[in-house]
């Protein structure tokens, strides 16, 4: 692709997979000084989440709803804790296009709809060292997520 895409624009969040968002948030909150100020059920993907600010950023918890859930999987695989890293970024199908052109190995090969209604897309982690990036459309460095 021979269009220029902007470099994302920061860390829109990191996911971190728990067994129980209600079991860690004394850490988060007491422990931290951090705030929960989103929750959300994605039902789709059998998961409860809430997002915590910091600074420009957010944490964001996830919590399996099924045994079905990846993140469940993930768990029982890996254990607790960071499960991927967010980037906010711009021109997301265009991304995507990019990243198939150049054989990068994706987990959705379109957008789809993730928390705070916006559009998000997988990047495998064999495409960066073990690394499970997110691509977020929708994503301010003022406001957060819109």
């Amino acid at each position: 692709m021979s269009e220029y895409l902007s470099k994302p624009k920061q860390i829109a969040h990191i996911g971190i997979a728990v067994r129980s968002i209600n079991n860690v948030l004394p850490f988060y909150t007491q422990i931290l000084g951090l705030q929960v100020t989103r929750r959300e059920l994605l039902e789709r993907e059998l998961v409860s989440i809430a997002f915590l600010p910091i600074g420009e950023s957010y944490l964001e918890l996830m919590e399996p709803l099924s045994q079905k859930s990846t993140i469940f999987q993930f768990i029982e695989r890996y254990g607790e804790g960071v499960h991927h890293v967010a980037l906010g970024v711009n021109q997301l199908s265009k991304r995507i296009q990019k990243c198939k052109e150049r054989h990068i190995p994706l987990v959705d090969d379109y957008p789809r709809k993730g928390a705070w209604n916006n559009y998000v897309a997988f990047i495998h982690p064999k495409a960066a060292n073990g690394v499970l990036f997110e691509f977020c459309e929708g994503w301010t460095t003022t406001n957060g997520y819109v």
